[in-house]
């Protein structure tokens, strides 16, 4: 009974990391401005690799392979941030229009240009 319960939980992970990297493509050519496209991959890869970095250490069990994939998480989570905000940076000192997108009246409301 406990292998079907470490295999359900791990499939529900797996597609759950899988919902979460499929919405945050779509994020990507959904959104027009750079920032918001740059958060949306930002936040759809952490919590997608969480999904699936859990996944993968529930089939594997306690081995010293669990251990790597924590490492992996551990990485990944200092550097995704590291080159979002590296990003975000080029964009902000590159862009003449970001205070126009900013100050604009139809961005508040919801609108896109």
């Amino acid at each position: 009974m406990i292998p079907y319960i470490r295999f359900g939980s791990a499939a529900v992970l797996l597609l759950a990391g899988l919902f979460c990297f499929l919405s945050a493509v779509t994020g990507n050519y959904r959104f027009r401005f750079v920032m918001d496209r740059i958060h949306c991959a930002g936040i759809g890869d952490t919590l997608g690799l969480l999904c699936v970095v859990l996944s993968l250490a529930i089939i594997s069990g306690p081995r010293i392979a669990t251990l790597k994939l924590a490492l992996v998480l551990v990485f990944f989570w200092i550097g995704s941030p590291v080159s979002t905000h590296f990003l975000s940076q080029v964009e902000y000192y590159n862009n003449k229009r970001l205070t126009d997108h900013l100050r604009d009246e139809r961005c508040r409301d919801g609108e896109r240009r």
